[in-house]
């Protein structure tokens, strides 16, 4: 890492640690606490990639998923939520500067939640638009004082653009349904709108961000403003998922180690003897660290390529984004994959209520569940554009 990259993850050790103590009362609760959220918007999680104009930190990417990664070790909860949460204020920056404006200009440490997918109404009205319906999933709402919600645009029966519609928390009512077997403390409630009005200036286009011309480039200069929300935002769902099997790997190595050198002293007699160390330990071990090291070396690799294209104002080519795309969902897979493998060789105190590897290991397969984890539709669009076929992918 650079030198900024070491300050950075040095300052999050306090609210990495802070989240470790709080994760079974944040599972419990179903929701991070006031304090927990406080303390991360204190060290700054929620505005690395927010624009310097409001006080954000505009950080490489990378830096911000490796905080992210660190955070999910701790708790997959507010790794998550804080992952969620901090990407909305890089979306954000894409809006119209009336739009910024609106949500930062007088607080800059406002939260944003969302809600992707297209799923409520939406009528095409003067000045705007008007939304109504019911959005799911919205991790960390409770703490937003706006939200991000998808809609499909309709004429005539057909859909002509898919958009993001900003909506002040006034006019949506949060239904607490959250109630899951992994991510429990995330908060990912439902969102109810009826009838509100969206002013043309708070919708943005998914066009606009798929071509990488949004209308926040008109005062958010820096490279990372002209990366893809298909290259970026998927990643903010899969960091914390490599971050939670890392916090697995962490815990099962150093249970491992701990009980190893315990029976080495119990056997440290005049015999000399030494311990029945068990291989498929150390090789399970092995094969973890490599699926964990894999996923984010090419996290690293995407993002050293997305940012150099960036800085030269450079196409970013079909190419690229599938293969982003494929590793992007890959690493989920890889992750949980490990999970899974150390939770096996774990034996039956990974069982234990309360424990922090079966608590990790669930988090890890309820953040796989995500749409945009999807293994094998990812890697169907990778497949389509290696053979010169056409690519149909409205976020990408």
């Amino acid at each position: 890492m650079a030198v900024t990259d070491v300050r950075l993850m040095k300052e999050m050790e306090g609210p990495a640690l802070d989240a470790a103590g709080r994760a079974e009362e944040t599972e419990r609760r179903g929701r991070l606490s006031e304090k927990a959220v406080a303390e991360l918007s204190e060290a700054g999680v929620f505005r690395l990639l927010q624009p310097a104009r409001y006080g954000g930190g505009e950080v490489d990417p990378r830096s911000y998923f490796e905080v992210i990664r660190e955070l999910s070790a701790a708790c997959g909860s507010t790794g998550w939520v804080a992952s969620v949460l901090g990407v909305h204020a890089w979306h954000l920056a894409l809006f119209p500067e009336a739009a910024q404006k609106e949500v930062w200009g007088r607080d800059p440490e406002v939260l944003t939640c969302s809600s992707y997918a297209p799923t409520g109404k939406v009528r095409v009205v003067p000045g705007g638009y008007r939304i109504s319906g019911r959005w799911s999933f919205s991790s960390g709402c409770d703490h937003a004082e706006w939200a991000l919600l998808g809609g499909s645009v309709v004429e005539g029966g057909t859909a002509v653009d898919l958009c993001t519609f900003l909506v002040p928390s006034g006019d949506y009512e949060i239904d607490p349904v959250w109630d899951t077997v992994g991510l429990r403390g995330t908060g990912s409630n439902d969102l109810v709108v009826e009838d509100a009005f969206v002013p043309d200036h708070r919708v943005l286009s998914f066009k606009d961000t798929t071509l990488c011309r949004v209308p926040g480039q008109e005062v958010n200069t820096a490279p990372l403003y002209r990366i893809p929300f298909g290259s970026l935002f998927p990643y903010a769902v899969a960091a914390p998922v490599i971050g939670m099997a890392t916090g697995v790997y962490r815990e099962h190595v150093e249970y491992s180690r701990n009980r190893v050198r315990a029976v080495e002293r119990d056997l440290a007699t005049a015999a000399g003897k030494k311990a029945n160390e068990d291989p498929t330990v150390q090789l399970g071990i092995a094969e973890a660290a490599c699926d964990i090291d894999a996923s984010w070396l090419q996290l690293e690799r995407n993002f050293s390529s997305l940012m150099e294209r960036a800085r030269d104002h450079a196409l970013i080519p079909v190419a690229l984004r599938t293969a982003i795309r494929r590793d992007q969902a890959a690493a989920v897979r890889r992750s949980v994959r490990a999970a899974d493998l150390l939770f096996g060789n774990s034996g039956g105190r990974a069982l234990r209520s309360g424990g922090r590897i079966q608590r990790l290991w669930r988090d890890a397969h309820a953040g796989s569940a995500h749409a945009y984890n999807d293994h094998d539709r990812t890697s169907r669009l990778f497949g389509r554009s290696e053979l010169g076929l056409n690519v149909r992918e409205p976020v990408l």
